[in-house]
Order: C-alpha cells, then sequence, then structure tokens
C-alpha cells in the first residue's frame, strides 16, 4: 500500500463537513510568538497545550484575537507585542494587512507592501502570501569575527474551507565556522551542512520546510516537511526538541471533546547508514550509495481533567530494515507490543515513552515537568547499583508577577546515562545522526535559569543563566562484561559550560526582528577515560567558545 493512497485513506475517514480552521504551521524558531503565547495562557487568557509544538497559524490567530478581546488585562507592551503579532496573522483572521509602504492595492484582493515585504492574495476560494525570507547574525569573540546568513522565501496559502499548503526554502551559510555538528551540546538547529566547499571557510546547508494539509473543526491531518517539539522546556525538550533537520512525516491532530487532544506522527528518517546490500557501482564506475530504510511512529494523549492541567501520555518507537509498515500507521498504538508480533523470535526495534504535565491553575505560573522513559525495568527501582535509561526534567515559571512585565524562570534537567542511544545503528533515536531527543545527550544535567522584562514597546530585555555538564560517554553494548544498567551516573565530569546571556529584542514590523545579544562562556573539558580534555572541547564545543569567552552578537530576521 503505497503513501498515497494511505493518506487518502486517512482523509476519507476523517472529513467532516463543518468549518474549519485550516491548518499551516507556524515554525518553532519563532521564539518570540511562542513566549507571548505562553505569557497569556499564564495569565489566564487562554489555554494552551504548550506541550505539542508548532501550532497552527489558524490557532494562533483565535489565541491573540481572544487577547485582544481582553486587553484591558495586559500591560501597554504586552498590547504592543500583541498589535505587531495580530497584524502577522491578519491572512488567518480574516482582516486586512495594513503593511507600511504599500505599493499596490486593488479591491482588497491584491496587495504588495514593502515594509515588511510581502504580496497578499484573498478572494473567496484562495487566500495566499508570499514574501522573502533574510536574516544575519553578527559574531565578535576573542577568536575573531564571523557571521550566519540565512536567505529565501516562503509561502502560504488556503484554499476552499479545509485546504492549506505552506512551503519554506532558506540557504544558510555561516562564513569560518560550523556552528552546530551532531556531536555539538548546543541548542543551535542542526543542518546537513556542506563543509569548506567552493574555498570558502564554514559550512552551508540548505532547509526546505513545508506540507499539505487537510482540516476539520476538531481536527486535521497532513503531509508534512518540519520541526516538530514535544514537552515543556524553556531551554530544550528532552522528548522531541526539534534540532534536527527537518524530516517528513504524516501527522494527525485531533481534539474531540474540550478534555482530550491527540496527536500522532508517522516519520522517515535519514539513518546516513549504507545499506551495502542496495549500493552498487553504475557502468562509469561510480559508487552509487544507499541509506538503510528508517522510520519513526509517535503519538501523545493529552487529557485536561481540570481547566489548564494538562496531562499527557505517549509513546514511540524507531524502526528499520524494512519498508514502512501499516501496523505503525495505526495511530493510537502502543508501538512495543506492536513490535514484539512484527519481529518476534529477531531483534526488537526501539522503543520509548514519555509523560508531560503542565499545570497554568494558579494565575501567573506555570508548573510542568517531563519524562521521557528510553528504557524502564521495575527491578532496577530496588536496586542502587542500576539504573533505568530515563531522561527528567521539571520547571516553573512566573510571568506578570509581581511586576506586570516581568517574568522569571527556573529549570533543571538530568539525562541518565545511555539514554537516547540505542546498541544497533539504524534504530538510534536520531536522523542524520543528530539526536531527536535533549540536546545534552545521556549521562548529563543542566541548571537553567532566565529573567525576562519589557520596559516599553515590542522591546524584550532577558538575562539567562546556565549550568550544563557531561559525563562519561559509556558504550552501549550488551557483550561488555558488565551490565550497561550498572554505569554510574554522572560520577565524573568530561565536559561542562557556565553561561551567561544578556538579549535585547525587538518587533519593529510584523514578520521582523532586531536583536543584540552579550554572552559571557566558561566553557572546559577534562581528561578522562584514556581521552584528552582537548578530546572533549573539540568533540562537544565549536572552537570560538573554548574555555572563558566574552561575545557580541548582532543581527536581524525577516521571517523565521
Amino acid at each position: 500500500m503505497n503513501l498515497i493512497r494511505l493518506l487518502s485513506i486517512s482523509l476519507l475517514i476523517l472529513l467532516q463537513t463543518a468549518l474549519p480552521a485550516q491548518t499551516a504551521y507556524e515554525h518553532v524558531t519563532n521564539t518570540n510568538l511562542y513566549t507571548f503565547i505562553d505569557d497569556l495562557a499564564a495569565l489566564h487568557l487562554i489555554d494552551v497545550t504548550t506541550a505539542i509544538k508548532p501550532y497552527s497559524r489558524s490557532q494562533i490567530a483565535v489565541w491573540l484575537k481572544q487577547a485582544e478581546a481582553n486587553q484591558e488585562q495586559l500591560s501597554k507592551a504586552q498590547r504592543a507585542r500583541l498589535k505587531v503579532h495580530l497584524q502577522e496573522y491578519s491572512l488567518e483572521s480574516g482582516t486586512l494587512k495594513t503593511g507600511r509602504a504599500s505599493l499596490y492595492q486593488k479591491d482588497e484582493q491584491l496587495s504588495v507592501h514593502l515594509l515588511p515585504p510581502e504580496v497578499v492574495w484573498r478572494d473567496t476560494l484562495f487566500r495566499a502570501i508570499l514574501r522573502p525570507i533574510y536574516g544575519i547574525r553578527y559574531f565578535s569573540y576573542e577568536a575573531g569575527n564571523f557571521y550566519h546568513s540565512y536567505g529565501g522565501a516562503e509561502a502560504i496559502a488556503y484554499i476552499g474551507k479545509n485546504w492549506s499548503v505552506y512551503a519554506s526554502l532558506r540557504d544558510n551559510y555561516q562564513n569560518k565556522e560550523v556552528l552546530a555538528l551532531p556531536s555539538y551540546l548546543t541548542l543551535e538547529p542542526g543542518g546537513n551542512y556542506k563543509i569548506n566547499e567552493g574555498g570558502r571557510k564554514g559550512g552551508d546547508y540548505s532547509e526546505m520546510r513545508g506540507g499539505i494539509t487537510y482540516s476539520w473543526n476538531w481536527g486535521s491531518v497532513g503531509l508534512l516537511k518540519d520541526h516538530i517539539q514535544w514537552g515543556d522546556n524553556n531551554n530544550g525538550s528532552n522528548i522531541l526538541s526539534g534540532r534536527t533537520p527537518s524530516f517528513a512525516v504524516i501527522k494527525l491532530n485531533m481534539n474531540p471533546v474540550h478534555w482530550l487532544e491527540f496527536n500522532y506522527f508517522h516519520g522517515w528518517l535519514v539513518s546516513q547508514v549504507i545499506d551495502s546490500a542496495n549500493s552498487f557501482v553504475t557502468q562509469g564506475g561510480h559508487f552509487r550509495a544507499r541509506y538503510r530504510n528508517k522510520f519513526i511512529a509517535s503519538n501523545m494523549y493529552t487529557f485536561k481533567p481540570f481547566k489548564r492541567l494538562h496531562f499527557s501520555v505517549g509513546n514511540a518507537i524507531i524502526y528499520s530494515d524494512m519498508n514502512a509498515h501499516p501496523a505503525y500507521m495505526i495511530p493510537f498504538f502502543f508501538f512495543k507490543s506492536l513490535d514484539h508480533t512484527i519481529n518476534r523470535g529477531i531483534e526488537n526495534q526501539n522503543s520509548m515513552m514519555f509523560v508531560n504535565i503542565s499545570s497554568r491553575q494558579i494565575k501567573h505560573l506555570h508548573l510542568y515537568a517531563s519524562v521521557f522513559i528510553d528504557e524502564f525495568s521495575k527491578t532496577r527501582i530496588s536496586d542502587p547499583d542500576r539504573h533505568n535509561f530515563i531522561s527528567y526534567k521539571g520547571g516553573a515559571s512566573l510571568t506578570g508577577w509581581p511586576l506586570k512585565n516581568l517574568a522569571l524562570t527556573g529549570e533543571f534537567t538530568i539525562n541518565y546515562p545511555n539514554t537516547f542511544e540505542h546498541y544497533i545503528e539504524t534504530t538510534t533515536f536520531e536522523t542524520n545522526k543528530f539526536n531527536l531527543g535533549h540536546y545534552l545527550g545521556g549521562n548529563s544535567q543542566e541548571l537553567f535559569g532566565s529573567v525576562r522584562y519589557s520596559p516599553v514597546g515590542t522591546l524584550q530585555l532577558t538575562l539567562d543563566f546556565l549550568y550544563a555538564m557531561h559525563g562519561n560517554d559509556y558504550p552501549y553494548d550488551h557483550n561488555l562484561p558488565f551490565p550497561v544498567d550498572e554505569h554510574p551516573v554522572l560520577e565524573e565530569k568530561s565536559w561542562d559550560r557556565t553561561g551567561i546571556t544578556f538579549r535585547a529584542e525587538m518587533l519593529p514590523l510584523q514578520n521582523t526582528r532586531v536583536f543584540a545579544e552579550y554572552t559571557y562562556n566558561n566553557i572546559n573539558g577534562y581528561d578522562l577515560d584514556d581521552n584528552t580534555a582537548q578530546y572533549y572541547l573539540n568533540k562537544f564545543t565549536p572552537a570560538y567558545l573554548h574555555g572563558k569567552t566574552h561575545g557580541l552578537v548582532l543581527g536581524f530576521g525577516i521571517g523565521f
């Protein structure tokens, strides 16, 4: 059964006639918008399942309209941010965009704007926006100056009452430095780099995102290539981080009653493991390599027993060395049980479970926790010498109290050894070699704190503190003379980072930002397991951040 037929069957089963909120997704890198949505939820103006991202643009427009109806509860600075964001989502909310320096406008159907640059079309069947993307970050550190630039275009279209199409293409170039290799312990988005190509030092990569979706009044289904982030967090999720290169998915969202939301996706990952049996040499003598198949299926049930209390539970499986299996495309299953049937008597696939709890029942206060369970056995709980392969994250944010424009955040994460890993290279929790889970990987921990203040207009000032450490890189090998679950937890240190960041950001126009950032970092490696401190520094950190560093970052962006 091919992909098109499977998607068609899904659509036929799920078609509904009620007027839907159409679904094109807002990318998770639009952190200013996502933080603002968090603020509105903390003020009890909206109710949001923040464990599941990205959000659809139509749903964001609804939340912003709800806030607009109660804007007397917002501060002057919050109202300024609301006004800018409302302009960005005018296509979804049905209002007329009033961009500055309009170059052309005809009968409210076609309009062309210069600030920000975009072309908008509206009629009874088709609504669309087309606009360029461009941004740059300029870095100045003791090691030298360099920059990261990106450019491209994006389009968003709504067809009829049910269909949505969106696409975003951007080329990235990182001059002199590469910011996000798979081994680096950083929140920088990953990319498939071409390094030092064409004689220029640094790395460049292209990222194509987008999809087509069908929506009805209580859900949507779509074929996408995008980033998915699961798990409440303020500094990196420990379920699905969203920082890997994007990958293709069939995605389903359902919210049939107010107390239940369901999310599922089936994804085509990139193993980067050569399939020698299907690779070949061409007649011209060229070796044509092929990768081995690798897939992910994942679901999350979110229960809402009380208003603003969300309890989410889900599971996932990484499976490989077969074609996409229809059993894993049944959204509601516990996939480990399927694995015991499909792979009975042979090596099982890599399955995991996760739990997320989010409470905003006390106005201004958000309490959250998430658990990623990679491998679990009840017998390990009572054994002090053994551990399960688990990641824990917990945090709290206080927004709009005691001052209206102030937000305070604290967060702690601990990842036990060999979490997010697997001993079979085609079933690792990775795509393109980038870890799908927490950015620090196994045998690590992080303490994060943040103070955010909005003094005037859309200006936001943020002060972040971070301490992160990574322990031994233990081999995940069942042939060792002792069990892998007896590796000590954070007994020794191979790498750590202490960082302080001060950031100022403004939104002068919708879909546009300018920012400045000062950072202090003290990043060190340590001699461990017959490896030198320099080995761990090189493995986990780009060269410009080695040791004690002070840096200034300036930039702007049109498009996120």
